[in-house]
């Protein structure tokens, strides 16, 4: 009877395998922890700790997808808890955050506004489960619900570091709330960036680009810079949907111009 000379090595190669396999998972985990953070410190109080912890489950959200792709780890039930992740990362804890910081006084309106929020990232999650395979990959429909979180969150941030109270901009807050909402179940195109290859080369001032943006830009006064650029994202998808519906109008325009015209009949004419 055979045995294996190195059964050490066999079960080192097995739980290497397992690690890989759940290391996309602890970063999921990791964003979930930090949607659950948000609220934590909402409800103490701290909504500055608690928009920087919606940020942190974004970029975690983003890292997690990349970590199971880089290591051929992909499964559904990575996808299944990613998307339970993301529902509680950008869904509640936005809604409960925003609702605790600037909503709570309104009444009705204001939880009204919060549960909207809440509904539609959901929605907007589960749409884009059933049309994953159906839908351009270069863009998503709909503005993403981590961008939508990173409007919400941005927003607390910056009046924050303003020293601008919740209570006082709560009209803007629950106008922010519901566009943010809403514009998660439109069919406004969004562009994903999912054609990006970082394995290609790119140009030197792109790389300078990136770096001053990442590295300069983003340190000097990060709720400022964030917000600024989320909010631009926000209205990107309604500018590219008035340019291809143009686009389309113009088209329509040519294609009836260049059709012949008929000769008039001349033996019906009196």
């Amino acid at each position: 009877m055979m045995h294996d000379p190195h059964p050490r090595l066999v079960l080192k190669s097995k739980l290497r395998r397992r690690g890989i396999y759940l290391l996309p998972n602890l970063f999921t985990t990791a964003a979930l922890f930090a949607g659950f953070y948000a609220i934590v410190q909402a409800m103490n109080g701290r909504f500055e700790h608690s928009a920087v912890s919606i940020f942190i489950a974004m970029v975690l959200d983003g890292l997690d997808g990349r970590v199971a792709r880089l290591t051929h780890t992909q499964s559904e039930f990575g996808a299944e808890y990613d998307s339970l992740s993301d529902m509680v990362s950008f869904g509640a804890a936005p809604a409960l955050v925003i609702y605790e910081w600037a909503l709570k006084g309104m009444g009705k309106l204001g939880w009204i506004a919060a549960f909207i929020y809440c509904v539609c990232a959901a929605l907007r999650l589960a749409r884009f489960n059933t049309n994953i395979e159906k839908v351009d990959k270069r863009f998503f429909q709909g503005l993403p619900s981590p961008a939508a979180a990173a409007l919400v969150a941005g927003l607390i941030w910056i009046m924050h570091d303003f020293e601008i109270n919740g209570h006082d901009i709560r009209w803007l807050a629950w106008c922010v709330t519901l566009f943010a909402g809403l514009t998660m179940v439109s069919n406004l195109p969004y562009y994903s960036g999912k054609e990006i290859n970082l394995r290609k080369s790119v140009p030197f001032i792109t790389v300078l680009l990136l770096a001053l943006f990442f590295f300069v830009l983003i340190p000097s006064h990060p709720p400022v810079v964030l917000f600024c650029l989320f909010f631009v994202y926000a209205f990107s998808g309604y500018f590219l949907w008035l340019w291809r519906f143009v686009k389309r109008k113009r088209a329509g325009h040519v294609h009836l111009s260049s059709q012949p015209q008929q000769p008039p009949n001349l033996h019906n004419s009196p």
